[in-house]
């Protein structure tokens, strides 16, 4: 057990020391996509528990919800839609409290409906901008990095004159083109995460409009059903 203890302090201290290197070697611009990696990993991983927070509940799937309202069964519904933080099972318990009061129209119903629906979407959205930013700045901050590299490379070669070393050349040019490999590391992941992120709030908004296009529709057919009947 010991040995485990010592080989990972070894690993942590040796991790430090390399990564300080890399640090001091790399300059500014990498110390700046440093700092953009582990704002992104931290906005990444707070959205991933923020998704597995607002899960539906197993027992109370926004899909039973409505199929008991289209059965009818309001106070079912009502009671399965509410004390969640699933953004459809707030946008439906907001839509089935207007119904169950009777005290509003439609077009109140329908903009209170829409605001809590806006706000639902507009948490999920949150951050996502920044993503979205350190995926479009990265790589030009990494080229950014690689082109004062390669001016200050040619300027110590310049100075040299006739006594140039090519390793002096090449050592500064590979430093310099690490940005760039930093800038595209850091920028990669962040854009495929932005996306799947982002497609996931698109998910979202699509299901929360039809799912407010079929309450309303339940709603309207319940309340000409006694219409009909005296129709008839």
């Amino acid at each position: 057990m010991r040995l485990i203890y010592v080989f990972g302090a070894f690993l942590v201290r040796f991790g430090m020391q390399a990564l300080v290197e890399f640090l001091v070697l790399g300059g500014l611009v990498v110390q700046v996509l440093l700092v953009f990696s582990v704002v992104s990993v931290a906005i990444i991983l707070v959205k991933l528990w923020q998704a597995f927070q607002y899960r539906p509940a197993a027992n109370a799937h926004p899909e039973q919800v409505l199929r008991h309202f289209e059965k009818g069964e309001w106070q079912q519904a009502l009671l399965l839609s509410k004390n969640q933080r699933n953004a459809r099972a707030l946008v439906m318990a907001s839509a089935l409290n207007a119904f169950d009061q009777g005290s509003l129209g439609e077009a109140d119903v329908r903009a209170e409906v829409g605001r809590v629906a806006r706000n639902a979407i507009e948490e999920q959205q949150r951050y996502l901008r920044v993503l979205e930013v350190v995926a479009m700045v990265a790589p030009l901050l990494g080229l950014f990095g690689t082109v004062l590299g390669m001016i200050s490379a040619f300027q110590a070669m310049e100075n040299a004159g006739a006594q140039v070393n090519p390793s002096v050349l090449s050592g500064g040019i590979w430093k310099a083109l690490m940005t760039t490999a930093v800038g595209l590391a850091v920028a990669i992941p962040v854009s495929i995460a932005h996306s799947w992120l982002e497609r996931r709030v698109e998910n979202l908004a699509h299901h929360i409009s039809d799912d407010v296009q079929r309450l309303f529709t339940a709603f309207h057919q319940r309340n000409a059903q006694p219409v009909a009947k005296k129709q008839a």
